[in-house]
C-alpha cells in the first residue's frame, strides 16, 4: 500500500513547478486578488467567515488561501513536500495566516489534532486513494459533531472514457488499480514531463457508503453538465468558465457536488 503514495508523490512533487508557472493556475492574477474557488463549491460552503476548515489534498494552497482570504482560519494538507513549500511561500508573500501540513490523508490523524466547522476537498482527489472506507474515516474524526464536509470532484462517469474520449476504457466501478504514465500535465500540456501514477476508480454508490459506514450522511447532492476547468483533452468553452468535452455536449456529467453532515 505504501507504494502507491511514494509513487503519487513523486509525480505531484514533480508537477508543481510547472503548475505554479502555468497559465492554468494564473498565480499572478491570484496574488491580485482572484479567488480560485468556484459557485459549484461556494454554493456548499456558504459564508465562511470565522469558520475554521481543514482542506484535504490542497496541491500548492490557492483554495486553502482563497479561503482565508474570506475569513476562514484554514489548514491544508498535501503529501507533496514541493506543493506545501509553494503554500507556505504564497501565504507569506500575502501576509495571511493560513497553517500547512505534509501529510498522506491516510497517516494525518497520527499528525494532526483538532476539530473543524467544515472538512473541504476538490477536484482530482479521490481517485489517488483506494480505500475510501479510511478515507470518510479521517473525514469524520476531524469533523466537529455539528460540522460539514464539502465537496466537488469530476464525475466518476468522466474517469471512464480514454484520454482523448473516444471510447470507454475503464469500469466505472472500483478494480484493480490503474496505472498510467503520462506526458505533460494537465495544467501544462507541452511541459517537459513523464510522471507515473496509481488511480482507483469510485462509483457514487462506493462514496455514498463510505460516508454511512463513517457515521456520516449526504444532505445535499448535486451532477453537473460541466466542467469549471480546461484540464481534459478534447474540450471546448461554451459559456465563460464552463467547459464541456465537445463530442458530448451537455450529454454527460462532468463534476459532482455535495454536503454531507454527522449523524
Amino acid at each position: 500500500m505504501q507504494d502507491f503514495i511514494e509513487v503519487n508523490k513523486k509525480t505531484w512533487n514533480e508537477k508543481v513547478e510547472h503548475h505554479v508557472g502555468s497559465e492554468f493556475y494564473d498565480v499572478a492574477s491570484f496574488l491580485n486578488g482572484k479567488s480560485s474557488l468556484n459557485e459549484i463549491e461556494l454554493s456548499l460552503l456558504g459564508d465562511v467567515t470565522g469558520k475554521t476548515i481543514l482542506h484535504l489534498q490542497c496541491h500548492f494552497g490557492q483554495d486553502s488561501l482563497s479561503l482565508q482570504r474570506m475569513g476562514a482560519e484554514v489548514t491544508g494538507v498535501d503529501f507533496s513536500e514541493e506543493a506545501v513549500k509553494k503554500a507556505v511561500g504564497l501565504n507569506q508573500k500575502m501576509a495571511l495566516n493560513a497553517k500547512f501540513i505534509c501529510s498522506d490523508i491516510y497517516s494525518l490523524t497520527q499528525k494532526h489534532e483538532g476539530k473543524y466547522d467544515i472538512v473541504f476537498t476538490s477536484y482530482g482527489t479521490i481517485g489517488w486513494l483506494p480505500d475510501l472506507d479510511k478515507w470518510a474515516g479521517v473525514v469524520r474524526h476531524f469533523l466537529k459533531d455539528d460540522g460539514i464536509f464539502v465537496m466537488a470532484d469530476f464525475h466518476p462517469v468522466v474517469w471512464m472514457y480514454d484520454n482523448d474520449f473516444t471510447h470507454v476504457q475503464y469500469r466505472y466501478f472500483k478494480s484493480e488499480p490503474i496505472v498510467e504514465v503520462e506526458s505533460g500535465t494537465y495544467a501544462d500540456k507541452d511541459a517537459g514531463l513523464t510522471t507515473s501514477s496509481i488511480t482507483w476508480n469510485h462509483g457514487l454508490a462506493e462514496i455514498f457508503t463510505a460516508f454511512k459506514n463513517a457515521g456520516l450522511y449526504v444532505d445535499e447532492f448535486f451532477e453537473h453538465d460541466y466542467s469549471p476547468y480546461n484540464c481534459f483533452n478534447s474540450m471546448e468553452e461554451y459559456e465563460k468558465g464552463k467547459y464541456r468535452i465537445k463530442a458530448f455536449g451537455n450529454k454527460i456529467p462532468m463534476v459532482y457536488s455535495l454536503k454531507v453532515l454527522c449523524k
